[in-house]
């Protein structure tokens, strides 16, 4: 056994690999139900913007992470530290990796931001490690990490139905500029999710809906098809995003919409420098704002 590891570690050697990992939203979102598992059936529409994280991988004795975000946790709790396990133990591979998770994207903000750290890891740690798997083995085990986490891998935009783990790719179709709005609070997916009402049953029209305007590359279309379920159950709870939605509005979105389970909001513009103008004009100290634009290439960017 001692021999095998070592003789992985000799494989692998040394290296350096420095890597982006994007933000997402969700252009629409629908919960459809219950289902016996325990989880959500849902329908949802995730786009990659470029706004950015920055992981560097370094082959090391062991696993180890440092970030530069002295509120995350950097043991097993930090999904970029149990993707990277996972990936080891799967693999059988001796090797491990000094992680610097450099955090841009908000934590706990609808952003998918841990995720898009974990398919990051995952990427990156293949390819540091020399183990040359393909996409679809790699996704394999993104969905034991959170059902987010395959998107990642790709990009967007895509289609996630079931739990979010069954992924249709759609058109690349146009870039679309954006403003997101973050109040500065993390909201626990979890709990938001708790939120909707035992017996909770819909169709998902409005996705529809959304997948159609994206097929006209219309901007206007596209933000009138925006629709987002767990708006409704997390605005009570969290009056500013009702407050972000309506600043959005007065400094000239076209429309607004909650990303995944909050708080952050986005505005969508008719270009990027209508982007930047609304941004300009939110000047919100307590709120954060980034003008950004989807993008349909790769999520995860070696740098």
């Amino acid at each position: 056994m001692v021999a095998s590891t070592l003789s992985a570690a000799r494989r692998v050697g040394s290296g350096r690999l420095v890597v982006q990992a994007s933000a997402k939203v969700n252009l629409a979102l629908e919960i459809l139900g219950k289902r016996s598992d325990g989880y959500h059936e849902i329908s949802t529409v995730m786009q990659a913007v470029d706004l950015f994280d920055r992981l560097t991988f370094e082959t090391a004795p062991a696993i180890s992470l440092e970030t530069d975000d002295p509120a995350l946790p950097t043991d097993e709790e930090n999904l970029v530290v149990r993707a990277a396990r996972l990936l080891q133990q799967v693999s059988g591979v001796g090797a491990g990796a000094r992680i610097q998770l450099n955090k841009r994207i908000p934590v706990a903000a609808g952003l998918g931001g841990g995720s898009s750290n974990a398919a990051a890891t995952l990427w990156g740690l293949n390819r540091l490690w020399k183990l040359r798997w393909p996409a679809a083995r790699l996704a394999e085990l993104a969905v034991r990490l959170g059902m987010d986490v395959p998107f990642f891998l790709a990009g967007g935009p895509a289609l996630a139905t079931g739990r979010g783990e069954h992924l249709t790719r759609l058109p690349a179709g146009g870039g679309y500029a954006l403003v997101l709005v973050n109040p500065g609070v993390a909201l626990s997916t979890r709990e938001v999710y708790e939120r909707v009402p035992p017996g909770w049953h819909a169709e998902p029209s409005g996705t529809r809906e959304l997948v159609d305007a994206l097929r006209t590359r219309n901007a206007v279309r596209v933000a009138a098809a925006l629709t987002n379920t767990l708006e409704g159950f997390v605005m009570p709870r969290l009056p500013v995003v009702g407050r972000m939605k309506a600043a959005l509005t007065a400094a000239g979105a076209l429309g607004t919409l909650m990303s995944g389970s909050g708080p952050t909001v986005f505005g969508v513009a008719r270009s990027l420098d209508h982007a930047r103008q609304i941004r300009r004009r939110i000047n919100r100290r307590d709120w954060a704002c980034w003008a950004v634009r989807t993008h349909s290439g790769a999520a995860i960017r070696q740098l």
